[in-house]
C-alpha cells in the first residue's frame, strides 16, 4: 500500500508541539554524531523546538490521522497482542513498526500454521517465525511481526487482528513436565556382559536436557515375558514415561516391541517416517507413554526420539499420523558437524 498524502500535514515547527513526526529527522555533528535525532512517530515537545530549528527545520511534516488510519507502531502492538498466547512475551517498544515474539519460558513452541498463513494473506501485515514443534529456551526469538506501511488502514488492521484472535493461540510455548523416566535396556548380549550398555548415558543426557530425570534402569535379555512383566511393574510405580531400547527390528530375537503390546497398552504405533528411526515405536497405557528406541539411537546423535521426546514431555500424545507427518523434513543429512535443531531435520509443515 502506498502512503496516502492525507496522512501528512506540513506545519511550522513552532506549531508542532504534541504532534507526531511523519519521518525521521537526522543530525550530523562532525566527529561526534551522525544519526536519527528525532525518529518518525516522535511526539514533539516544547523543549525540542530550539533543537529542531538548529537542524534547519522551519517546517515539519506531522501525522494527521483520523480514525480510519493507524500509525505502524500502534498497529504492531495490536498485532502482537493478538498473536501471542501462553508462554510468549514481547516488548512494548516497537521499532519501525516491528516487534519480536519471545519465549517466556523453556518449552515446546506450538504454532497454528494455517492461521499464520491466513494472517499473512492480509495486505500490509506480516509475521515470520521459526518452525512449530521446536524446543525453545526462555528469551529465545520465536517470530517477528510488523505493519508494513507507515500508516495502515484501520480496516486491514482489524482484519488481521481478527484472524489472529479467532485462531488463538497462534503462538504458544508449552511447558515441559519434569518427568520421572524408567529405562529398560534389552538385549541378551548386553545382559550377559558380552558388550557394554551405551544406551543409558544417552537417554539420561536427553532427559536431563529437558529437566527430567532417569530414576531407574534395568538390563534384560531378549525374553518377551520378562520384558512385559518388568513393564507392568514400571507402570505400577510413580512413572511418567517408560523408555525401552533395542528389540525394535524384524529379527526373530527382536521381541521388545511385542513385549510392549503384551504389557497391556491401550494404543500402540510402530514405525515412523524418519531416518534415522524408521523402526521407532510408541505406545500408551493411560497417560504413560512407552517409547521403543531402535538401535540407531546409539549410532546417530539425533534421531526420531529427539523429535518425539519434547512433544511427550509437553503433554502431547503423538499417534501414527503424527509419525507419518514427520516424513516432510524427516531425513537427517548426517552432517559432519551436527547443528540440530538449527537445520531441516524434523521441520515438518
Amino acid at each position: 500500500m502506498s502512503r496516502p498524502n492525507c496522512a501528512y500535514k506540513k506545519i511550522r515547527v513552532e506549531e508542532a508541539v504534541g504532534l507526531s513526526l511523519a519521518h525521521d529527522i537526522t543530525e550530523i555533528r562532525p566527529d561526534e554524531f551522525k544519526g536519527v535525532a528525532f525518529p518518525k512517530g516522535y511526539k514533539v515537545k516544547k523543549q525540542d523546538i530550539c533543537h529542531l530549528m538548529k537542524l534547519g527545520k522551519s517546517h515539519l511534516y506531522i501525522l494527521d490521522l483520523d480514525e480510519t488510519k493507524v500509525h505502524e507502531d500502534d498497529a504492531v502492538l495490536e498485532l502482537v497482542r493478538a498473536l501471542a498466547g501462553n508462554g510468549v512475551v514481547y516488548k512494548n517498544k516497537p521499532k519501525e513498526g516491528k516487534l519480536e515474539l519471545l519465549a517466556a519460558r523453556d518449552g515446546l513452541l506450538k504454532i497454528n500454521v494455517e492461521a499464520l498463513i491466513e494472517f499473512n494473506m492480509i495486505p500490509d501485515v506480516m509475521c515470520a517465525s521459526i518452525h512449530t514443534n521446536t524446543p525453545v529456551k526462555k528469551g529465545e526469538k520465536l517470530a517477528g511481526t510488523r505493519a508494513i506501511p507507515l500508516i495502515i488502514e484501520r480496516d486491514a488492521l482489524d482484519l488481521a487482528v481478527g484472524v489472529a484472535r479467532s485462531s488463538a493461540p497462534v503462538f504458544e510455548v508449552n511447558k515441559f513436565k519434569k518427568a520421572r523416566a524408567r529405562l529398560i535396556v534389552t538385549g541378551s548380549e548386553v545382559f550377559n556382559g558380552l558388550i557394554k550398555d551405551r544406551f543409558e548415558p544417552v537417554v539420561k543426557e536427553k532427559m536431563l536436557s529437558y529437566g527430567s530425570h532417569l530414576v531407574e534402569t534395568v538390563i534384560l535379555p531378549d525374553d518377551r515375558q520378562l520384558i512385559a512383566k518388568t513393564l507392568r511393574e514400571y507402570l505400577s510405580k510413580d512413572t511418567d514415561i517408560i523408555i525401552t531400547t533395542g528389540g525394535m527390528s524384524v529379527d526373530p530375537d527382536d521381541v521388545t516391541r511385542f513385549a510392549i503390546k503384551d504389557a497391556g497398552v491401550d494404543r500402540l504405533f510402530y514405525s515412523a517416517a524418519v531416518l534415522p528411526g524408521a523402526m521407532f515405536q510408541i505406545a500408551y497405557k493411560g497417560d504413560i507413554p512407552i517409547v521403543g528406541i531402535p538401535a540407531c539411537g546409539l549410532y546417530h546423535k539425533i534421531t526420531v526420539f529427539d523429535l518425539v521426546l519434547p512433544r511427550l514431555l509437553s503433554g502431547e500424545k503423538p499417534d501414527n499420523r503424527d509419525l507419518a507427518k514427520l516424513a516432510h523434513g524427516g531425513l537427517c543429512l548426517d552432517c559432519n558437524v551436527c547443528t540440530y535443531p538449527a537445520c531441516s531435520f524434523g521441520k515438518s509443515f
